[in-house]
């Protein structure tokens, strides 16, 4: 997008981070110039009640955020007045200039949030439908001025807190741990800040509230009296942005060439390189005519840090070999995905380690230690998880290979590329100083300072959402020409981006119909991403890196996966625009204890929602007729199948499998031989699931648990078995059945990818669930219910997995030497 590329200076991490420019993509009219007085336009019809109802929703959570701001503003604050105190004596810590250049406006910013705050908080709190508050947001967009005079000093406050820092313990002390109250509900009173993090946070939420005032527009109707002064706001606040972005020093966003031109920094991130067959974290610096490979360099304590130039290429050299011409990639040897799993799993149980020491104020020393243990787990998940081949070659002969977790990513940096490659661009030569210059500038440039792990982010940052996304891609519209079109949607876990469904394609067409519904496992997410593809049919375009016929982008887009308004009941559809392109969706979310929740079927005949015991009965059968059939299907036509059981169905197709299970009609043979084998995996996961309770059943969960962490395998073994042996007979029966036909889809791993570690991670948790009681007896945190048991449940079904076969008759005719209840 163009304001991204125009977006310089110390605003640049942050409306990279915060997606202002996805204000372009949800219907903001084109920016103006800074001054040129034209408004900003929202053309969004609103439905009256559902748009009340959101302005109520997006108020909540900026006056919750605001209230976060305002403690971050005092907790700066606190340590002004003392420093004044002694600046006075003659011991002083800071000169009263030094004080004044450090926190410069802060005082001044804090009165206009707090006045804001105070006045906004009673009309929030006793909400109707009549509320006016636009004229709060346009007096706070009057006061910008104060933000303008902030910025032009913060360089220099950084600076001086930097040198002040060095040369004074005392004030380094201060500086390096100041105490932000929590929010009033919030069970931590204080977290442990930088000045430096809170130095920063006035430049970060003016594009917050500018984000906040495009969605309260988005949701006024056009007659309420508050429209005309939110849209005043807005365009205050936009020309603002655009305007400091301006003022900011050029030299902190670009460097000057040999001949005086100037080299801007366009974009940078971190991606996995392919060198000598094994893989390395780069960073990676987009420049106007030069794209540059680094890697930060190893320094001694106190130094600064450095980058080292491992290649670069000018952009006038740079090509992208099509599928077809590009060589075969040097041998890497993709990491298995239990292992993956493995690394997923102890994050989350080193997460729920870090917050329970948090909660119980445990030491810092313990905190930090599992930190660095996080890390380090986190940093070879990004590492070893990206496997989408982007290869770069450079005129020269030499060709570089990247892998990227998501198309999405690939497709940014390529566009990016070809976009600065349209002016006319020179080859040249970078002379040695010139390169040392170049690279030194990069570590000044760079917008991404952190490589991309929940590690590295701050307390106060939203954890993101863990449960389950339903979306339902509904059409797309604006296409010139017919294509063959279909979607896939990617969302953000672990800090990477990864592809969780893709909607079937719609041939030869310019208005693709797919109504197609998902269900995708979100795993601390806050984006989601639509991507359209032109199908391509041609065998001769195969990617030699992956063996796949590459697909064409269409479009893409991004949404924000904002919890206050993903978390209703109710369907939310929205519209992503890309390219031209709208691609209309909507989706609900239901958060993992709303999963755990089973709910009876109150009707007598289904199968769905109804007690294992009650359905064999009925059926006079020993596994229910639904797991057999789906079970059959799965092993006549779905046992090579890519992914099966981990790739979701589409949810209209599952639902239709449903209802005709529980109308036991006479046609499901019929629709089974017809439907997708991904929807039919899904049914059978989808009827475990929905069981009044889980097959292995609430009342030996605990026992299950203490037995699959016993150390001496004869003692488990004893235990594990008695287990099965205490089942009901049905549940039993049934486990047995899924068992050996799982180890038969394993059988098949070179060919399906599924091994029996992901076999046990997909049913581990749907078989073997806490109660609802016990899962709210003893979890703390969204994170918590998804990591507290789960590897626990994923290691009990891999024990039986891995158990040589197992037979229902000599279970039950070996009895061990004890036979205490359980």
């Amino acid at each position: 997008m163009e304001e991204e590329e125009e977006a310089i200076g110390f605003l640049d991490k942050v409306l990279e981070d915060e997606d202002v420019f996805l204000l372009e993509e949800c219907e903001l009219g084109t920016p103006t110039s800074p001054g040129s007085g034209s408004p900003f336009l929202v053309a969004v019809k609103v439905e009256a009640g559902k748009g009340l109802e959101m302005r109520k929703l997006v108020l909540s959570g900026f006056l919750a955020s605001e209230e976060i701001y305002i403690n971050q503003l005092e907790a700066l604050l606190l340590p002004m007045k003392p420093l004044k105190a002694t600046a006075t004596t003659s011991q002083p810590v800071l000169t009263i200039q030094q004080i004044e250049t450090i926190f410069y406006k802060i005082q001044d910013i804090y009165e206009i949030h707090k006045e804001f705050y105070d006045n906004l908080c009673p009309k929030v709190q006793q909400w109707d439908s009549q509320v006016t508050m636009g004229h709060l947001f346009q007096k706070l967009a009057s006061q910008l001025g104060v933000y303008k005079a902030f910025v032009d000093n913060y360089k220099v406050a950084l600076e001086t807190a930097e040198k002040c820092s060095q040369s004074n313990n005392q004030f380094q002390k201060i500086s390096e741990e100041l105490k932000v109250k929590g929010p009033k509900d919030s069970k931590d009173s204080h977290t442990s800040v930088t000045m430096e993090a809170l130095l920063y946070k006035p430049i970060d939420r003016v594009t917050r509230s500018t984000l906040v005032l495009h969605d309260l527009l988005k949701h006024t109707p056009v007659d309420h009296p508050d429209y005309p002064l939110l849209q005043d706001a807005l365009r205050i606040s936009q020309n603002f942005l655009s305007s400091i972005n301006e003022d900011i020093d050029p030299r902190r966003t670009a460097v000057t060439t040999p001949k005086g031109e100037t080299r801007q920094l366009v974009k940078d991130g971190f991606l996995v390189e392919v060198s000598e067959s094994s893989r390395k974290l780069r960073h990676v610096f987009l420049f106007t005519d030069v794209l540059l490979c680094a890697k930060l360099k190893k320094t001694s304590a106190g130094k600064h840090q450095q980058y080292d130039c491992k290649w670069y290429i000018p952009l006038a050299d740079l090509v992208f070999p099509s599928p077809e011409e590009s060589e075969a990639s040097p041998q890497v040897h993709p990491f298995p995905d239990h292992e993956l799993e493995d690394m997923k799993m102890k994050i989350s149980a080193l997460k729920s380690e870090i917050q329970k020491e948090k909660a119980n104020k445990g030491q810092s020393r313990a905190i930090e230690r599992l930190k660095k243990k996080m890390f380090e787990n986190e940093f070879l998940l990004l590492l070893n998880s990206p496997t989408i081949p982007f290869r770069i070659h450079s005129r020269n002969g030499k060709s570089y290979l990247f892998l990227l977790s998501s198309d999405y990513e690939r497709s940014e940096w390529r566009e990016a590329i070809q976009k600065l490659q349209k002016k006319d661009l020179q080859a040249f030569v970078l002379s040695s100083v010139e390169l040392q210059v170049l690279t030194g500038s990069c570590f000044k440039l760079r917008t991404v300072h952190n490589i991309p792990v929940t590690s590295n982010k701050d307390d106060d940052e939203s954890p993101g959402l863990y449960g389950f996304l339903h979306v339902i891609v509904h059409n797309a519209k604006g296409f010139k020409q017919s294509a063959n079109l279909y979607c896939t949607l990617e969302v953000d876990s672990f800090g990477y981006f990864v592809s969780k469904a893709k909607t079937r394609v719609f041939r030869d067409t310019t208005e693709p119909k797919w109504d197609e519904e998902f269900e995708i496992e979100l795993e601390g997410s806050q984006s989601l991403r639509i991507l359209c593809y032109d199908k391509c049919y041609d065998k001769t375009k195969v990617n030699k890196d992956n063996n796949e016929i590459v697909d064409k982008i269409m479009g893409k887009g991004q949404i924000q996966l904002d919890p206050q308004t993903v978390e209703t009941k109710n369907w939310h559809t929205d519209v992503i625009e890309m390219n031209g392109i709208k691609v209309e969706f909507s989706m609900k979310f239901t958060s993992r204890d709303m999963s755990l929740k089973r709910t009876p079927s109150k009707k007598q005949t289904g199968v769905f929602g109804v007690k294992i015991s009650v359905v064999t009965k009925r059926e006079r059968s020993k596994v229910p007729y639904i797991v057999r059939q789906c079970v059959e299907e799965v092993e006549k036509r779905g046992i090579e199948e890519v992914g099966i059981y981990r790739i979701s169905g589409v949810a209209t197709d599952i639902q239709a499998l449903k209802a005709v299970f529980d109308a036991n009609n006479k046609d499901i043979l019929l629709m089974l031989s017809d439907m997708d084998i991904n929807a039919i995996a899904g049914t059978l996961k989808l009827y475990f699931r929905e069981l009044p309770e889980p097959l292995l059943t609430d009342r030996l969960y605990p026992a299950f648990m203490e037995g699959i962490a016993l150390s001496d395998p004869a003692a488990k073994e004893n235990c594990m078995m008695h287990l099965l042996r205490s089942l009901p007979d049905p549940n039993l029966i049934t486990f047995l059945f899924l068992l050996e036909h799982l180890k038969r889809v394993a059988e098949k791993e070179p060919i399906n990818k599924m091994s029996l570690h992901n076999l046990a991670t997909v049913f581990g948790p749907t078989l073997l669930r806490p109660s609802e009681v016990e899962s709210k007896a003893h979890l703390t945190s969204a994170a918590d219910i998804w990591s507290h048991d789960v590897m626990a449940q994923v290691q009990v079904l891999l024990y039986y997995l891995q158990h040589p076969p197992i037979s229902f008759a000599e279970l039950k005719r070996n009895t061990l030497y004890f036979s205490t209840d359980v």
